[in-house]
């Protein structure tokens, strides 16, 4: 784990204690700090418990004396602008921080190294991959973590090699920003920003300032990769420093053909792609690296995930497109060429009542499968634009879409939903999916 002598004889509270909150403490303690920590709920207390016991003290920081105490370290998800733990820290001159923010500090007592922090709206978490996966081809040592669902503070830290220093690779969602005071990012990325998580933020402007604050914390000379239209309309270099270098992700040159890139098709990756190249490029990669990298990137489970190919067919597992607009760029990865190519499974448990982002790439659309609690309107809104089967369960869906898709087609699972009406989260549906494609092309039936 990552640790400092930093911490050594300071006081922390940790507020949260799911993977996040757990490799903080695990890391504080293992840096000689003493530790408070608190969950709402009893069993990650009762883990606490049974691997520290009274090494740690357990207590809630919002009705602790946090006096003398160097930090509160909350996790991303508390939401600050109505959690009482705001007024606690702010009442005893407390900050409220972040893991993101101990890695920072502890950076001083790490082997050299250099640090890419990637955030904005839509694809932080295939860039982040993807980044890394070059890195790696490269031969230089690398790390992902943060909003990508990997506690940076409990990896192991980098050492260089003969092909040079470590790189940290950082997913890094508003709300681990926010928290943040110090991240200096030798490459820091905007991949894009529009409306989202205003419940937390009150007002898009708010939001927006939020993701700026990457770019405050650089120093000069550093590289700033932002997408053109965030910095003409939301001036998002707004808090970097005076002549920051910096470069527009929309005029970044790629390597080779994108048909190539097997987990990379549509505009969307393609912009992912571009930030994930300038990155690298700025790290010292050659383009022939980069693109032997991008085609042997497979992406991640559930975005995108080409689970299996069948008689010219391709199935892949979309299920962490839990709104129709994370589902749009999925449709408009398979343009029609030269008839509709896309089976399209959809539904679940409604975060709406219309597919309006959908609707222009429904060209591309050989038949839509409804499912799920959604199914029976999604099928009102689609039936007079495309075929439509109201499937209602995810196997006959599946099982529809093999009997009636030609070489070439794409059998697609983007629901557009959330899953729980049917699913435990995205990641079981999407784990359903391959399971069902697997047992169908075998021969199985749905029972």
């Amino acid at each position: 784990m990552i640790t400092s002598p930093a911490f050594a004889g300071k006081r922390y509270a940790v507020l949260g204690l799911a993977r996040t909150g757990l490799a903080a403490v695990r890391a504080l303690l293992a840096s000689g700090a003493e530790v408070t920590a608190w969950d709402s709920r009893d069993e990650p207390r009762q883990a606490i418990v049974a691997e520290f016991g009274e090494r740690v003290a357990l207590a809630d920081p919002v009705t602790s004396d946090l006096a003398g105490y160097a930090g509160v370290l909350v996790s991303p998800g508390v939401p600050l602008n109505r959690h009482p733990i705001r007024e606690a820290a702010e009442r005893h001159g407390v900050p409220l921080i972040g893991d993101i923010e101990i890695f920072s500090q502890a950076r001083m007592n790490l082997p050299p190294h250099r640090v890419v922090g990637i955030t904005g709206t839509n694809g932080k978490s295939t860039t982040t991959a993807l980044v890394h996966h070059l890195l790696q081809t490269a031969g230089l040592p690398s790390l992902m973590g943060g909003n990508i669902g990997l506690p940076i503070l409990g990896q192991k830290p980098l050492a260089p090699n003969d092909r040079g220093e470590g790189v940290y690779v950082l997913e890094l969602s508003s709300y681990q920003i926010d928290i943040t005071q110090r991240l200096d990012c030798d490459v820091a990325v905007l991949l894009n920003v529009s409306p989202d998580h205003l419940d937390r933020y009150g007002s898009y402007e708010a939001y927006v300032a939020s993701k700026a604050r990457l770019f405050g914390m650089q120093a000069i000379g550093h590289v700033a990769l932002v997408d053109y239209r965030a910095e003409m309309d939301e001036d998002i270099l707004r808090f970097a420093p005076d002549g920051q270098r910096f470069q527009f992700i929309d005029g970044v040159d790629l390597p080779g053909n994108q048909a190539d890139w097997p987990s990379l098709q549509g505009p969307h990756n393609r912009a992912n792609a571009a930030a994930a190249v300038a990155t690298v490029r700025h790290l010292g990669l050659d383009d022939a690296t980069i693109e032997a990298g991008l085609k042997t990137f497979y992406g991640l489970p559930h975005r995108m995930e080409r689970v299996a190919e069948a008689n010219g067919v391709i199935f892949i597992n979309d299920s962490k497109a839990t709104n129709p607009a994370s589902t749009a760029p999925a449709l408009a990865a398979f343009p029609a060429a030269p008839a509709p190519r896309i089976h399209w499974i959809l539904g679940g448990l409604p975060k709406g009542d219309d597919l309006d982002d959908c609707v222009p790439f429904l060209g591309n659309v050989a038949a839509a499968y409804t499912i799920g609690d959604a199914g029976p309107r999604f099928a009102e809104l689609l039936e007079g634009h495309v075929p439509v089967r109201r499937s209602e369960m995810m196997c006959e869906a599946i099982r529809q879409a093999i009997d009636a898709a030609h070489p070439g087609d794409v059998v697609l699972l983007s629901p557009a939903c959330a899953s729980f009406d049917q699913f435990r989260d995205y990641e079981a549906r999407g784990d359903a999916f391959r399971q069902l494609v697997g047992a169908l092309l075998e021969g199985g039936s749905c029972g």
